[in-house]
């Protein structure tokens, strides 16, 4: 009986495995068909032969190293700052006193019952007075702007995890607020910090409404709105796209192999007190 249920174990988690894992076996080995293959209406889990060429044309057709860097440095801005900012917000709401402070604390989390629709329009007209519209800092704002309230809400167990004494006693010694931030809240929630983080910069990486109505020039597109060009009106470069999308995964994917473990740490930590 009990090797029935080790069998059934192991054969359920391959199968949840296998339900996640095979769409993007699908796309890598889309991108390495040729075209008549990749169009065929009798599918082929092995490719009969391998070409580069998708690749190739992806980067003759549009400047996609371009829009590589563009997403690559919105994002870790992104990530960045949303941690420091989120950082700074949880320790004024869940360690200082001063009135008001429950209130701000449930209107982080209210902002989120609006849909990004509404947010979008009054962003785009105070970017548009100020002068940083079609701009990467439009899109680092903006992104900020979704990520940093839920940021917050991670980041309450950790900090309300924090003794008091340890606190206090550093006040004693006569360190500054921010001292006390960077010594010791930070290095005690360093998973919580890196769950932010990780959640801002996978956000702000696949972000499209956000990016295709604030950037503009070319030059400043992100890879979701680059690889736009590709969805013509009357046919779609299916090779392209996908292998356009086995290189936008490549950063989230190692990412999480490297510091994965941070980030469930992050979100799991939290769930008791």
């Amino acid at each position: 009986m009990k090797g029935i249920k080790t069998v059934a174990k192991y054969l359920s988690v391959f199968a949840v495995i296998s339900f996640f894992a095979s769409p993007m076996y699908w796309v890598l080995i889309c991108s390495f068909k040729p075209t008549p293959e990749l169009l065929s209406l009798k599918p082929t889990f092995v490719p009969h032969s391998f070409t580069l060429e998708h690749y190739r044309r992806l980067f003759q057709q549009v400047d996609f190293l371009r829009y590589y860097y563009n997403s690559f440095l919105v994002a870790s801005s992104t990530a960045l700052i949303t941690a420091l900012a989120a950082t700074f917000a949880a320790y004024s709401v869940y360690r200082c006193r001063y009135p008001g402070r429950r209130f701000m604390f449930r209107l982080f989390l209210v902002s989120y019952v609006f849909p990004k629709i509404l947010v979008l329009i009054p962003l785009y007209i105070l970017f548009a007075r100020i002068g940083i519209l079609d701009s990467p800092l439009a899109l680092v704002a903006a992104h900020v702007t979704l990520t940093a309230p839920f940021s917050v809400w991670i980041l309450r167990a950790f900090f309300e995890s924090v003794p008091k004494e340890v606190e206090e006693a550093a006040l004693v010694d006569g360190a500054t607020r921010v001292q006390i931030i960077f010594r010791i809240f930070i290095p005690l929630a360093a998973p919580g910090v890196a769950a932010v983080g990780i959640n801002a910069f996978l956000m702000s990486w696949s972000e499209y409404l956000f990016a295709s109505t604030l950037v503009i020039s070319d030059q400043f597109k992100t890879l979701p709105v680059g690889m736009s060009f590709f969805l013509q009106q009357y046919a779609i470069e299916w090779g392209i796209m996908m292998a356009g999308s086995v290189l936008i995964a490549l950063p989230p994917i190692i990412g999480f192999a490297i510091a994965g473990k941070y980030f469930i740490q992050g979100l799991t930590a939290g769930s008791v007190k």
